[in-house]
């Protein structure tokens, strides 16, 4: 295993710069998950780091070997994709063991990588199949354990879930998560999903635009977000902002309710969590638009001073559209934004 360094790497197409001097450094057995919406950099740089992809500048380090000229075959790691990449006229043993065989491994030592990996990865019964003969989940295994029969310093993960459904990427996140802490293998994921990120990652790395919005585990980011743009890509539903003027340590809402808030004056966002708003007889007045059950709990979307707002609650109360109810926020876990940086307001 080794760690992996990026120190002010960028990248560029033309005279377009796409990725804008990164600084990542991802420890020896470390889980990091690169998160953010599409066209954000997070694959490019996924590539950069298996030598996919040349940079234009800064380095990257895998262990203590700086890679940057490096073809990937030398870079000791391996990439499992979006797609699975297998080849249909083998079998699973042979599509496992393709690259080991390709790199003159003895036939012995392959048989048994290959089989210790189908043991790990629950294929064992399956290594005489053709691909178009197991499901989307299990040919995922497969690229999964091709991956694993070479043991890499490092793996690469690039949006390997997308293409399964719901129940399926729940089952595969679970395994995932228990294969790195059997392995203890260093692993860079990629994802435009949030809650793969939140739930599989040691840390997680948020993007936007070719640049590190914030960095940091996945409770972190969801507490103490540094901007409006994590604070609104982390959490599902998204956190509210609500917009109001600050003024003397007083956040006035255009509807005249006020809060306590950050010194200084000026446009502020006011960051709530939907599960942070509560029922309150003092509270304040939002109109009920749609509810959704979803049997664990419920969400109402509301209109709140021509904003929209979501809350939700484990309570199942019987909301009507139309209705009016008053809600509060949870003074504890109150957010405060600058509207025109964008930036965290400090607040005690």
């Amino acid at each position: 295993m080794a760690d992996v360094k990026i120190e002010n790497v960028r990248k560029s197409y033309g005279a377009i710069e796409v990725i804008h001097g990164l600084d990542v450094h991802i420890a020896d057995g470390e889980f990091v998950a690169l998160v953010g919406p599409s066209g954000c950099g997070k694959s490019t740089l996924l590539r950069m780091i298996a030598g996919l992809e040349p940079i234009n500048g800064g380095t990257i380090s895998i262990g203590s070997r700086v890679v940057n000229n490096l073809p990937p075959a030398q870079r000791d790691i391996a990439m499992v994709f979006q797609t699975y990449a297998l080849y249909p006229h083998k079998t699973v043993a042979d599509n496992m063991g393709f690259a080991l065989k390709v790199a003159k491994t003895d036939k012995v030592e392959v048989q048994r990588r290959v089989k210790d990996a189908a043991e790990i990865l629950g294929l064992t019964e399956y290594l005489d199949r053709k691909p178009r003969h197991l499901s989307g989940g299990q040919r995922q295994r497969v690229a999964m354990g091709r991956a694993i029969v070479r043991d890499p310093q490092v793996f690469l993960f690039d949006e390997p879930l997308s293409n399964l459904d719901a129940k399926l990427r729940i089952q595969m996140r679970t395994e995932i998560k228990e294969l790195h802490q059997r392995l203890k293998t260093t692993t860079v994921f990629v994802t435009h999903d949030q809650i793969e990120a939140m739930t599989l990652a040691d840390r997680v790395v948020v993007m936007q635009s070719g640049e590190i919005r914030q960095m940091g585990s996945p409770l972190e980011l969801y507490d103490n977000p540094a901007n409006t743009f994590v604070a609104t890509f982390i959490g599902a539903p998204s956190m509210n902002l609500i917009k109001g003027h600050r003024d003397a340590g007083r956040l006035t809402l255009s509807g005249g309710q006020d809060v306590f808030g950050p010194a200084g004056t000026g446009t502020t966002l006011l960051g709530i969590r939907p599960e942070h708003l509560v029922l309150s007889d003092d509270g304040w007045p939002m109109e009920v638009k749609v509810v959704e059950p979803t049997g664990s709990e419920t969400m109402v979307f509301l209109r709140f001073q021509d904003q929209d707002v979501t809350a939700v609650f484990r309570e199942r109360y019987s909301f009507e559209p139309g209705q009016t109810i008053r809600l509060a926020p949870d003074p504890n876990h109150v957010h405060f934004f600058d509207a025109e940086t964008c930036g965290r307001l400090d607040f005690p």
